[in-house]
């Protein structure tokens, strides 16, 4: 078994084209894990083993592998750049202790990094940086420092400074031993040498170093005040500051470097054991029950403890279901039993395998701090916990964005009809930001996904990998539906037939949430007009017909419903009485309430050389766009904005022909904001149109 302290699980996460998987390759030659480096844009990536993945030269899904780097044992995740595959990089970050952050030399910190660095923030994952790319055209490692500071509010502590720039980048100088380590041309990472610091950058290594210190030494009092008198702390005593501050988030320990020629790739990893925590030194899982409320316990990385494991990915493969969990506490054996404790049933691991990109290896056991594979689960999906039957704890579960845009499919063929409800099945287990949904009236299957592209390659999967031919129809949007004014109304709902009738009469008031309140209840009933057990029945009578609205039957967002009064019978009053007499009420009073159509609305994020900012600004502007920001950068300008997503539907093409191929652009949801009148009229003739089709 390996020393828990020498365990480093740590993840790399970065925008799109910064150089996550090519940083993954490096390291895995590296640590002698492969011998041959494949190339990301030649689909060869060890990591980027799907054909999607390949053909586009974009990670879609996380990838797990592990290495030994200087006696220390590295479990990796390769994450997607892609915003509409987010939810991977959230989950990783979930069960990782530590990170690295890529960042391109020449695009800086660029949209997607900053949603992944907020995941991070969110979960509260220590990380270094590394500025990638120095070789590229447009490269500046001081830009994108001041980047991290400015648009992250981050602090990074610079660790290292390039020796020459874009063509002329040749190695990296240590700020730590004064040493420059550089790289000949060969292209063997190993084939470097340790010179001392050039003449031309000793003013600027000693200024920087000196930063180094200072932001260091504030993590021990009594360094701190050695280094006031004059005294500089030892290489090891800085280290141990460095740990300690990273690990605390206090600052980033920065590198650079570039991954695709072989440069810089040692100091990270030399960074990733010295800096990022051990699985013993991150802030404990909370424990929750099963309502979710937290419990005060902790699962304590302790391989005696009792078992806690989190599944945080399910992955369906040649040899069937792969279930990828991280072990907080205690150990698992092969053939053992482990009790799931969301469906409350018993599952036997058959067997226990470590992963490298989509090779594994079989193992006996696995202990605390491992993240590893198991065969054999048959009711386990993301986010639930696996845990000791005799001392079981749920851990905080996952939450998943909603999805905002869906598609509907239709087999081709009988045969394609029951391949492809398998298919999805196994689809839906693996990702859980993608739902499938049947449409009662017309028996389409709609699947609702973050993005175009995120769709786009689950009808390339299903074709594909599970050989499902299907034809797909037009984006469709995910209206919502509000109200805008209060109304005051009284609903009776009485039925008489032969024997005991039905009785129930409710006084009530409904008005406009808070944007992002959803659905609220209140009862202000004094006296037994209507009694407090059918109170529930009420609040779930309103929260069942939310999911159709009056004016399209798209689902009501944020409005309030206050029950004031009622009538009651003691024979022909009940439950469903009352839960029938909210749904006719809901029917009744909404369309009285000044009922609005609400569209999506994306923050999207464009970069486009200079020549053709005026030509992208206008195009936003024909789509509805409110441009929110434009920052000139090195090689062209990023244009903020919001924009709705019913116009940015095939945007992509549209800014190619308008940037002559150059430009590129990522978004994501942002919130609901109302639709223009015209705009929600047309919706509303389209979707009731659409119905009347399908009746």
């Amino acid at each position: 078994m390996t020393e828990l302290t020498n365990y480093r699980n740590i993840g790399i996460f970065a925008h799109v084209d910064a150089g996550k998987t090519t940083t993954t390759e490096r390291i895995l030659k590296l640590t002698g894990k492969i011998h041959k480096l494949g190339e990301v844009h030649d689909g060869e990536a060890t990591t980027d083993f799907m054909d999607q993945e390949q053909e586009r030269g974009i990670t879609i899904q996380s990838a797990a592998t592990s290495c030994i780097w200087d006696n220390h044992r590295l479990n990796i995740i390769d994450t997607p750049g892609h915003v509409d595959f987010t939810i991977e990089v959230y989950r990783s970050l979930k069960v990782l202790d530590g990170g690295i952050g890529v960042f391109c030399g020449s695009g800086g910190v660029e949209p997607q990094s900053e949603t992944n660095w907020r995941y991070a923030n969110d979960s509260e994952v220590a990380r270094i940086i590394l500025v990638n790319k120095l070789d590229r055209v447009g490269a500046d490692f001081y830009r994108v420092v001041e980047q991290v500071e400015d648009v992250l509010g981050a602090n990074p502590l610079v660790m290292v400074l390039p020796v020459g720039i874009e063509d002329e980048f040749k190695g990296v100088v240590d700020l730590l031993t004064r040493k420059a380590w550089i790289w000949d041309d060969s292209g063997d990472p190993t084939n470097y040498t340790i010179k001392d610091v050039p003449a031309d950058m000793q003013e600027k290594v000693e200024e920087w170093r000196e930063k180094l210190i200072e932001m260091a030494v504030e993590q021990d009092d009594g360094l701190m005040e050695q280094y006031l008198e004059g005294n500089e702390p030892s290489i090891d005593e800085l280290k141990a500051c460095i740990r300690k501050g990273t690990i605390a988030l206090d600052f980033f320990p920065t590198y650079c470097g570039s991954a695709f020629k072989n440069k810089g790739i040692q100091l990270v990893l030399n960074a990733v054991v010295d800096y990022l925590p051990n699985p013993t030194e991150v802030k404990p899982q909370p424990e929750v029950d099963l309502e979710g409320n937290e419990t005060g316990e902790f699962a304590i990385v302790d391989v005696e403890g009792p078992l806690r494991a989190l599944a945080f990915k399910i992955m369906d493969d040649r040899f069937g279901a792969l279930t990828f969990i991280r072990i907080y506490s205690g150990k698992i054996e092969k053939g053992t039993n482990v009790l799931n404790t969301f469906t409350g049933k018993t599952e036997r691991i058959g067997r226990i395998v470590e992963m490298h990109a989509d090779s594994r290896e079989e193992l006996s056991s696995a202990q605390a701090g491992d993240i590893v594979a198991v065969l054999g689960m048959k009711n386990v999906q993301t986010g639930h916990t696996l845990c000791d039957p005799k001392k079981p704890a749920t851990l905080e579960p996952m939450v998943f964005p909603a999805p905002v845009i869906s598609i509907a499919i239709s087999p081709k063929d009988k045969a394609a009809s029951e391949k492809m409800g398998v298919a999805l099945g196994k689809m839906i287990q693996e990702d859980p930001s993608f739902h499938v949904e049947t449409d009662e009236d017309s028996g389409e299957t709609i699947l609702k996904g973050m993005g175009e592209l995120h769709l786009d390659i689950k009808v390339d999967i299903l074709k594909r990998t599970h050989g499902v031919e299907v034809e797909v129809g037009k984006p469709q949007v995910a209206y919502r539906e509000t109200i805008t004014q209060r109304v005051e109304d009284s609903y009776t709902h009485k039925k008489q037939t032969g024997g005991s009738g039905q009785f129930a009469k409710i006084d009530y008031v409904i008005e406009p949430g808070e944007p992002g309140s959803g659905y609220e209840f209140e009862s202000k009933v004094s006296g037994g007009n209507v009694p407090r057990e059918f109170w529930p029945a009420v609040q779930k009578g309103f929260a069942n017909s939310l999911e159709r609205g009056v004016l399209a039957g798209f689902p009501t967002l944020d409005f309030k419903v206050t029950l004031l009064d009622g009538g009651y019978h003691p024979v022909d009053s009940s439950a469903v009485a009352y839960e029938l007499a909210a749904r006719a009420a809901y029917r009744q009073t909404m369309p009285k309430a000044g009922p609005q159509l609400m569209e999506p609305i994306m923050k999207v994020d464009v970069f486009t050389p200079e020549a053709h900012v005026g030509d992208v600004i206008g195009d936003l502007n024909r789509r509805r766009g409110m441009i929110r920001s434009q920052e000139p950068g090195a090689t062209g300008v990023r244009i903020k904005a919001e924009c709705p997503l019913s116009e940015m539907f095939g945007y992509i093409g549209d800014l190619r022909t308008m940037t002559s191929g150059r430009g590129q652009f990522s978004m994501e949801f942002l919130h609901y904001m109302p639709c223009p009148k015209n705009v929600a009229e047309d919706v509303i003739k389209e979707t009731l149109e659409r119905e009347a089709k399908k009746k």
